[in-house]
């Protein structure tokens, strides 16, 4: 496909680097000389310095033959506009805009973005989507990340292996014998700083942190059979009452009753908002770095913290105050963390600072908005390793080569793992006589290479 991205930040960058290397063809357009430099020296894309609302610039982007244009500078309006002038003037059937404003997500609002008023089809907000990956971790405690697929008939978690899982050093076509009755496949381990699709004779290492497709409804006792089982939280501390740190807070309030929600937000103003928008979620008006204001919010008790201000900085010394209120190792090890950075070279602190998780809001929006892209029956997509891999789901077609066919006669290439499908609202971990059919819903795990590959065995002629 051509592609215009307009927004050459770390956002637009990496939506570049995954997009170009699975083959489209990619114009970024950016006001700033530097950030295009940058990507021309560093990236196999068209890079144009100019505003992407000028149609002429648009027009240098050949946006008259674009299957899409995606919007993601650091300014809602420009995105908005972009959007317009990309099917006011050049007719381009896709147009995804990055929207952060609260005012325009308003549901109110929703009918604006149509082809008579604002013509914008995807519209990705990175505080909605983050709220509800933090949501996600907390409805699955003992997981690093949990994703729904199918319907929230299949998940996806990511779990990491310590010693308290039983399954060390088995291989992975005995795990079968010991849960028979769980629906799980373990698509994808990463170990060390590699990632390994398991063969069949392969077996799970402490430290390794693994992937695994499982039936949804047995969420619980899978993460027991991998040595995890932690309760989930009730008492919940949030520093930071910005847009996350909001919908968070909204998300639980509706999904997890028993839960107990305190935030601590610095700014007055914002603190009123917050006490006027939400009913059961306690609000602290103070600095979340001050003790004095985290003995009032009862930090010692919290289960989980969670530190959401817009400051990297401030994060990491909240999860450090974390540490300094436990009354002892045992308390450390009872509470979870996590942190939202931006700056991606923080990563290598979560350890000694002892963050359970680091939120990364970029990679957030960048899967958010790849699922998007993809042609064919892909309806939902989740990247791993900064798009090294992403993990698919699909309906099989009719047109499909895979109709009929025996998995292992199928003929995918190894760097495709098919993990899970969903046929009648029945879970089928696919064994390697199970026989493909139409309108099966495919969960599978495939490398960027593959991508292309797995678009034309999910065909569809739109985009």
């Amino acid at each position: 496909m051509n592609i215009i991205i307009c927004g050459a930040g770390r956002v637009g960058f990496t939506i570049a680097k995954q997009l170009s290397e699975q083959g489209h063809s990619i114009t970024v357009v950016d006001q700033s000389s530097e950030d295009i430099q940058k990507i021309d020296e560093a990236l196999d894309v068209k890079a144009i310095v100019g505003k992407a609302t000028y149609p002429s610039i648009l027009e240098k982007a050949n946006a008259s033959e674009t299957d899409m244009i995606i919007a993601v500078t650091r300014n809602d309006e420009i995105n908005m506009v972009i959007c317009q002038i990309a099917f006011s003037i050049f007719n381009i059937p896709k147009k995804i805009a990055r929207i952060r404003s609260q005012d325009y997500l308003n549901p109110k609002f929703t009918r604006v973005y149509n082809k008579e008023n604002l013509p914008i089809d995807v519209i990705i907000s990175p505080e909605i989507e983050i709220a509800k990956s933090i949501q996600r971790k907390l409805e699955a405690p003992g997981a690093l990340d949990s994703v729904p697929f199918a319907e929230n008939k299949i998940r996806l978690l990511e779990i990491l292996i310590n010693d308290n899982c039983n399954l060390i050093n088995i291989k992975l076509k005995d795990l079968t014998n010991k849960h028979p009755n769980l629906d799980a496949n373990i698509i994808g381990i990463i170990r060390g700083d590699k990632f390994l699709i398991p063969k069949k004779n392969d077996d799970i290492k402490k430290n390794d942190k693994i992937y695994a497709l499982i039936n949804s409804s047995q969420m619980a006792e899978t993460l027991d059979a991998f040595g995890h089982n932690e309760k989930i939280t009730k008492k919940i501390l949030i520093v930071g009452g910005g847009n996350i740190g909001f919908n968070l807070a909204k998300n639980l309030e509706e999904s997890l009753d028993s839960a107990r929600v305190k935030i601590v937000e610095k700014n007055k103003d914002r603190a009123e908002f917050l006490a006027n928008e939400l009913n059961n979620t306690i609000i602290i008006n103070g600095d979340g770095l001050d003790e004095e204001v985290l003995a009032e919010a009862n930090l010692e008790e919290a289960e989980t913290v969670l530190a959401l201000t817009n400051d990297d900085e401030d994060n990491l010394m909240v999860s450090v105050l974390v540490e300094k209120f436990a009354k002892d190792d045992k308390n450390i090890e009872d509470k979870r963390t996590m942190a939202l950075i931006n700056k991606p070279n923080y990563s290598l602190l979560q350890n000694s600072l002892k963050i359970d998780d680091l939120i990364d809001p970029r990679m957030n929006t960048v899967s958010s908005i790849l699922k998007h892209i993809h042609k064919g029956t892909i309806e939902n997509a989740y990247t791993i390793l900064n798009g090294e891999y992403e993990v698919i789901e699909a309906e099989i077609i009719e047109t499909s080569e895979l109709i009929n066919k025996e998995l292992k006669n199928s003929n995918l290439p190894d760097e495709i793992r098919i993990g899970a499908i969903l046929r009648n609202d029945k879970v089928i971990i696919p064994r390697s006589n199970f026989i493909f059919q139409k309108d099966d819903r495919v969960v599978f795990l495939a490398k960027k290479d593959s991508i292309s590959v797995v678009e034309n065995i999910f065909r569809l002629s739109s985009v």
